[in-house]
Parts: structure tokens; C-alpha cells; sequence
């Protein structure tokens, strides 16, 4: 699995004009199976997704999301060898 943690470096109202291309993007991840989760960090400074897939495929993916392709954010992409989850969540683990 892994964590894609989106931080800004352009102040919100360049995430605002592209966020309807953003969520197109992020709406496309889930339908290909990339993505299992997504939201808002709070306070607002970028978004995390959790995703599966290879690197390799994950990397791409992320390179085409038009707040990266503007420059507008940066993603840090971190791999997790998840062990353990709650009850339900099994389905997350390596």
C-alpha cells in the first residue's frame, strides 16, 4: 500500500482553480482500483490517498494529476507493508 501525502506550494486559490481537474483525476484513480481512500488535510495544505498498485504505476499516475503538472503541489509517495488492521480492513494488508 501506499501513502500519497499532497502538500501545496501555491497559495489555495491555485488548488481552487484546479480542483475540478484534481477530482477528475482522483475520481479516475479510485475507477482504475489505484485508490482505497482520500481526503483534505486539515488545516488545509494539500490532500493524502491511500492506493495500491506497483511504484512504478503509482508514480505515473501521480505525475499526471494536474496539481502536480502545475506545479501547485508536490507528493510525497511513501510505501507502507501494512501487517495489521482493524477488524474489516483486511483486505489492506500486503
Amino acid at each position: 500500500m501506499f501513502i500519497l501525502s499532497l502538500t501545496y506550494v501555491k497559495p489555495a486559490e491555485e488548488a481552487d482553480r484546479l480542483m475540478q481537474p484534481h477530482m477528475d483525476w482522483v475520481n479516475a484513480g479510485y475507477d482504475s482500483g489505484l485508490f482505497l481512500a482520500s481526503g483534505r488535510k486539515n488545516p488545509r495544505t494539500g490532500g493524502v490517498i491511500l492506493a495500491r498498485g506497483d511504484r512504478g504505476q503509482i508514480e505515473a499516475y501521480v505525475a499526471a494529476d494536474p496539481f502536480i503538472m502545475e506545479g501547485v503541489a508536490v507528493c510525497e509517495v511513501t510505501e507502507v507493508a501494512v501487517t495489521r488492521t482493524a477488524a474489516g480492513l483486511e483486505g489492506l494488508k500486503d
